[in-house]
């Protein structure tokens, strides 16, 4: 066995026991241009409380058990981008409520449009 193919076993085992630590196993297939709610768990003094996080997905990175998305949204008139690590604990789960078309692996060109420019074509071929 290579070193490549040693990290990808490990890293499905590894993803598999947070799957089902988390109770994350409903995990959606994502793709750039989808609006998505990410349920984040915030905590704040000793209290814990899950708060939604909704946008565009503009950037999807890495794979396995690194996989990141970029989430954009603007929140009163300015453009907020967070990047969300799948696999986190912090993350209680991911909805997906849109699929979007698009011709892009990034969508970095939504940063410089305003209003209904930023708006991303429905995709019915692909469920939710």
């Amino acid at each position: 066995m290579k070193a490549e193919e040693i990290i990808r076993t490990i890293e499905t085992e590894e993803i598999e026991n947070l799957r089902k630590q988390l109770n994350k196993a409903d995990l959606p297939e994502i793709y750039v241009g989808d609006t998505v709610k990410v349920a984040v768990k915030i905590q704040e003094g000793g209290k814990e409380r899950i708060q939604p996080y909704e946008g565009i997905v503009i950037a999807k990175r890495h794979g396995g058990i690194n996989a990141t998305i970029t989430v954009r949204r603007i929140f009163q008139g300015v453009g907020v981008e967070r990047v969300f690590l799948i696999h986190s604990p912090r993350i209680a789960s991911i909805k997906v409520l849109r699929r979007g078309k698009v011709r892009r692996a990034k969508l970095f060109y939504l940063r410089d449009r305003v209003g209904k420019a930023t708006r991303v074509k429905q995709r019915f071929d692909r469920s939710l």
